[in-house]
């Protein structure tokens, strides 16, 4: 299935902010269920959001060697102070590992305080790149309830 590499997305007329978002394929085969994750980290300064994603470009470079990575986007929306991650795994357990991978969780700690994160996930019944970006777009401009407060679905 061709898979959107980069994407560039703003509401019809040119409304609102634009989201940019990049693909990292992961060592991962895409047949079978998938499970998706979808992170927003909205920071309070705009000198956050570019200590973030590069930090965020340094955790991607180890993608294609992330077991059970299917590939993920990381995104941006800059106007907004958003930046965040889009990320597919073959199961549960391989989000779970990346969560307590050393390099991750010395991020998470190093940007505890510079804004407020949210996450959703959620399990799909095969890999289908526009529909599950389609589906995480739609929770990010606000379409997800659990996303839009902060909580996290399962």
């Amino acid at each position: 299935m061709a898979r959107p590499r980069a994407v560039f997305e703003r509401k019809p007329g040119g409304a609102g902010d634009p989201t940019f978002a990049w693909w990292t394929r992961g060592p991962q085969a895409e047949g079978g269920a998938v499970f998706v994750s979808v992170t927003d980290f909205e920071v309070r300064r705009i000198g956050d959001l570019l200590r973030v994603y590069r930090e965020g470009l340094r955790l991607r470079r180890a993608w294609p060697s992330l077991r059970g990575a299917v590939g993920m986007w990381m995104w941006t929306q800059p106007r907004r102070k958003r930046a965040g991650s889009v990320s597919v795994w073959r199961e549960e357990a391989d989000l779970a590992r990346f969560v307590r991978w050393p390099p991750h969780v010395r991020v998470m700690r190093d940007f505890r305080k510079a804004g407020e994160l949210r996450s959703v996930s959620w399990l799909e019944s095969g890999f289908d790149a526009r529909v599950i970006w389609t589906k995480a777009a739609a929770r990010l401009a606000g379409g997800d309830p659990e996303l839009a407060q902060g909580g996290e679905t399962r």
